[in-house]
């Protein structure tokens, strides 16, 4: 072999003296180890580990509303023809479509996140959380997300008939969970849903965890271009509702009429003094129409402990 490298490097002068192109070292070398047959020891060798596989991408549940069955049940409905519910909250929506995207006449922190609430049990709030994200989602530019935060008495999953499953509480037990594998994207357009979640003992103490601040943090940026409606516990039922409530940039507190104590809304409302937009809407009010009388609702709006009746 020696003899072999030793005419390769003669011959290499030569063309070097005649003025050709110079391979490198190495190539003389592999030139000589290929015309003897034997195959080159490396010194060094250098071993470059494989790219990591890409992290699987967590895709949302897709579920079925009955859609006929929501109309029975008096909800708004995108296949149900127009009706008074419907032009009702249409009226309802729109001063909280404008604050939530920037167009209302203060620019508000948060304004995309709306908490729907009640002073006590019972008033409607659930009803109106539901009927409020189906009628937003109809809106042409806004997408909804629909979360289920009533923790210790869930009820989004069962109106619309859908089966319980993992959500929000998961999310707060597991800080590595990740939030679009707990979706449900349903079959109304641009409407998705957070489930309450896996029970759990202390879940109401949950909403005012630093994990809970930790992932509305999270969804007002990642989601800041939704909508996201919280049906929350009612106000004077437990204190996580209010801490809870100091997140919002938008709060809608539904008063059932002719039923919730004058005293009771007084103090539910001096519980969210902070929140910037405060809106009531008084359920199951009676309105006489052609053909008798019917329930609707009334609303006042307003900005920070001033209410517009």
């Amino acid at each position: 072999m020696s003899s072999l490298i030793e005419q390769a490097t003669q011959r290499l002068e030569q063309l070097r003296r005649a003025g050709a192109e110079m391979p490198g070292k190495d190539e003389v070398g592999a030139v000589a180890a290929k015309r003897s047959g034997s195959i080159p020891v490396l010194e060094k060798s250098s071993f470059i580990a494989p790219a990591p596989a890409p992290s699987p991408v967590q895709v949302s549940q897709l579920v079925a509303i009955d859609l006929e069955a929501l109309a029975a049940a008096g909800i708004v409905s995108p296949n149900a023809p127009r009706s008074q519910v419907a032009d009702q909250y249409r009226v309802i929506k729109r001063p909280l479509i404008s604050n939530a995207m920037g167009k209302g006449a203060t620019l508000i922190q948060n304004g995309n996140l709306i908490m729907v609430t009640s002073s006590v049990p019972g008033e409607g709030k659930s009803f109106t959380a539901i009927n409020l994200a189906i009628s937003i989602a109809a809106e042409l530019d806004n997408t909804v997300m629909l979360v289920d935060a009533d923790v210790a008495r869930p009820s989004v999953l069962r109106v619309l008939g859908l089966p319980a499953g993992p959500g929000l509480l998961d999310l707060l037990l597991d800080d590595s969970a990740d939030l679009s594998s707990m979706l449900l994207k349903t079959n109304i357009d641009k409407l998705s849903i957070l489930p309450s979640g896996t029970p759990h003992a202390r879940a109401t103490e949950m909403l005012a965890s630093d994990a809970m601040t930790n992932l509305l943090s999270d969804m007002a940026k990642r989601y800041s271009d939704r909508i996201i409606i919280f049906d929350s516990p009612p106000l004077l039922l437990t204190t996580e509702a209010r801490v809870l409530a100091t997140h919002m940039g938008q709060i809608v507190m539904v008063i059932q009429a002719e039923k919730t104590l004058r005293s009771d809304v007084q103090d539910a409302l001096a519980t969210i003094e902070a929140c910037p937009v405060k809106m009531m809407l008084l359920n199951q009010t009676r309105t006489t129409s052609a053909g008798g009388y019917g329930y609707g609702y009334g609303y006042g709006y307003g900005y920070g402990s001033k209410t517009e009746s």
